[in-house]
């Protein structure tokens, strides 16, 4: 394509147009049918290649070709979207769309991915970080393809938690979406260790035992069947771990672990046999014994201050002897602060090591 060089006597100028000139007598440039063609063979080539049908009637064309054909390339487009309320996206405002939730619950539904759509992506990312359920719906019977391991044919949707989450979809032009990304890649029902009582945003919940709702979060309910540890409400006592099947019909109940020590289920290796996962586990000690001399004012006792200046085992000690085995009562005076062992700590109602208490998270989606 190019200026028409190849006829210069129609009024060309170094091969470019010209306007006509009455005071010089100069006349305007003629376009010659053959550059005239040829310019519209050019300009139809691209709309055909764009995959549209030319239509005289509509000035538009062109662009849409254009943007078809990059998109081809490339199918994130060079929009930005601004949603605060329930709505359907249409195909032209797919780019980046940025959600605001808090004034409500929302619910953003996406184009049908369907073949007039093609492949196109999204990146849907929240703004507002309140506890407003944000809903991203497939439209129709359309699914978003994540954890397919559990369906799959995906989720009708998904739910974006907390300032900062987003997900970056790609439609493949035959009734789904796929993932290409998002904030956070840890697996489904991974319990997690933070240094916030904050919830981070990503999918995450506190491991607080509560009841779910089933169609609200279809995903969790396939994993909480696949995983094993499932059981009845009436059966969760020593399993409050694991999950539950809540009511049975409607909902479910997610693992509660706050306070708990958590400990490597055993698996055939004989070390805490018999366990299944998510069951309680009390405390305990290792069986053992304490062997003191029994004898009064031997040099072998502890050394606290005894009140009355003479060593008892009864009075002192709170032991009970049987020949050089004794049996202990705790707490025990003669020992909480005795400085020949040093600080034991605390006596409490059960046995613990020192720890430090750290909020813990699940991953819900």
């Amino acid at each position: 394509m190019d200026y028409p060089k190849s006829v210069p006597s129609v009024g060309l100028v170094d091969g470019r147009f010209v306007d006509e000139n009455p005071v010089a007598g100069t006349p305007g440039s003629l376009i010659p049918a053959v550059w005239g063609n040829s310019v519209t063979q050019e300009i139809l080539g691209v709309i055909t290649g764009g995959g549209l049908v030319a239509s005289e009637a509509d000035t538009g064309q062109l662009y849409k070709a254009i943007q078809s054909i990059v998109g081809g390339y490339s199918p994130m487009r060079s929009v930005v979207t601004r949603v605060t309320t329930s709505k359907a996206l249409a195909a032209e405002e797919l780019g980046l769309v940025l959600i605001d939730g808090s004034a409500g619950a929302m619910t953003l539904t996406l184009p049908a991915a369907g073949a007039e759509l093609g492949v196109s992506d999204v990146i849907v990312r929240r703004l507002d970080n309140s506890v407003n359920r944000l809903v991203v719906q497939a439209a129709g019977s359309d699914r978003i393809r994540f954890h397919t391991n559990l369906s799959p044919g995906g989720y009708p949707f998904l739910v974006l938690m907390g300032g900062g989450d987003w997900w970056h979809l790609r439609s493949d032009g035959a009734g789904s979406w796929w993932p290409v990304g998002r904030y956070d890649n840890t697996p489904l029902g991974r319990p997690v260790f933070e240094t916030s009582t904050a919830i981070s945003p990503g999918g995450y919940g506190m491991l607080n035992g509560v009841l779910f709702n089933r169609a609200q979060w279809p995903w969790l309910w396939d994993f909480a069947q696949a995983s094993g540890a499932l059981v009845t409400e009436a059966a969760r006592a020593g399993r409050e771990g694991g999950w539950t099947s809540g009511d049975g019909a409607t909902n479910f109940r997610i693992p509660e672990m706050r306070g708990e020590f958590l400990r490597v289920l055993d698996e055939a290796r004989n070390v805490d046999a018999g366990r299944v996962a998510g069951s309680l586990q009390a405390h305990a000690l290792q069986t053992h014994n304490h062997f003191l001399p029994t004898g009064s004012g031997s040099s072998f006792r502890p050394a606290p201050a005894i009140p009355d200046g003479n060593w008892s085992v009864t009075s002192d000690v709170n032991f009970s002897p049987t020949g050089n085995t004794v049996a202990t009562t705790y707490p025990n005076p003669a020992f909480d602060s005795d400085s020949y062992i040093g600080n034991i700590g605390t006596f409490a109602g059960e046995t613990r090591p020192r720890n430090i208490a750290c909020p813990g998270r699940i991953k819900l989606i």
